[in-house]
């Protein structure tokens, strides 16, 4: 018998395994499971391990599997897929913004999905120019984004690769103007470079960290750096 906390992750990591084809980070279970630490996910992981219910791909990063669910999760699983669709369903419609330049947000044909604009490619290297105001839009399930404004982003680099973010990425983006340390954030910086790194807070100054050790930190004044969004999902096509 699991744990309630053990259930949670691991209805966590099913539906996130579902909707996007990959596992969540540390960081996304650290905050749906509202923990403080990574090391009480990493005995959660152990646990699950130890009971068949997880199996990690070791070297490769975000690669946990899903091996065997509880009865009440199969049993959830099943009804929905049997459930007939409701015949007045109405495809939510998300409004998307950008430094106010986003357009809104379309619903998608496709049930259980919206799409969500797509604007240019974000360095996860170096910082590049600020995106323009063109935008092609992408689908996205509905279960990867919650309440706010929501773009798309394709990332152009490797400095983000330990956390799971490749080359040719298209990450999801809420936008927000605010991020605890240690997040993954869309940062606009001097007002005219945009990035994708981890916020780090040191004093008066914000260190942009990158996830690859072939890359360096960047540090820059507080008022220098200005959040533009927080990392909430990534779509990878193969």
């Amino acid at each position: 018998m699991l744990t309630r906390k053990q259930h949670e992750l691991l209805t966590f990591i099913d539906r996130h395994l579902k909707a996007t084809g990959f596992s969540p980070s540390f960081e996304e279970m650290k905050a749906a499971l509202n923990l403080r630490s990574k090391s009480g996910i990493h005995r959660l992981i152990s646990a699950l391990e130890e009971r068949g219910f997880l199996q990690r791909r070791h070297h490769r990063a975000r690669a946990l599997e899903v091996t065997r669910l509880p009865d009440d999760i199969m049993a959830r699983d099943a009804a929905i897929a049997e459930a007939p669709a409701a015949a007045s369903f109405k495809p939510n419609v998300i409004r998307g913004d950008f430094s106010g330049k986003l357009a809104g947000v379309r619903s998608a044909a496709e049930a259980g999905s919206v799409q969500l604009p797509l604007y240019g490619r974000i360095a996860a290297g170096m910082p590049i120019e600020a995106l323009n105001d063109s935008a092609s839009h992408v689908d996205v399930p509905m279960a990867m984004i919650g309440a706010g404004d929501h773009f798309a982003l394709e990332v152009d680099g490797e400095s983000m690769r330990d956390a799971g973010i490749w080359d040719g990425d298209t990450v999801i983006i809420r936008r927000t103007d605010t991020a605890e340390t240690g997040q993954i954030v869309v940062a606009l910086v001097g007002e005219a470079e945009v990035t994708l790194k981890r916020l780090r807070r040191r004093g008066n100054s914000i260190a942009l960290e990158p996830a690859n050790t072939a890359f360096k930190t960047q540090i820059y004044p507080a008022d220098k750096v200005r959040v533009q969004g927080r990392l909430v999902g990534l779509l990878r096509r193969y």
